[in-house]
């Protein structure tokens, strides 16, 4: 049996790749890391950017109040499980 396998250097420009055919805007990480002039996070351990999270609740849920907005926000940031797909479920089906 033949076993290819990928860097992570390879898995990223692929990744990269299909984002910008999906016409995602592609920002160069040191710009926006930490201890730079645009950081938008404190530490490379803070996966969510908080800014960016809370425009996009916005802009796509036009008119709802800013309360909600921060209660999606905080539902959306805490994590109650380690599993992605139970913090999801939980989400989107309570």
């Amino acid at each position: 049996m033949i076993q290819s396998f990928f860097s992570e250097s390879e898995i990223e420009e692929a990744s990269l790749k299909w984002f910008k055919e999906l016409e995602y805007l592609i920002l160069d990480v040191g710009k926006i890391a930490p201890g730079e002039l645009l950081a938008e996070r404190e530490k490379y351990e803070e996966v969510i950017l908080h800014r960016r999270l809370r425009d996009a609740l916005v802009r796509l849920n036009p008119g709802i109040p800013a309360e909600a907005i921060e209660e999606a926000f905080r539902k959306i940031i805490r994590a109650e499980s380690p599993s992605l797909l139970q913090n999801n479920h939980a989400i989107h089906w309570t």
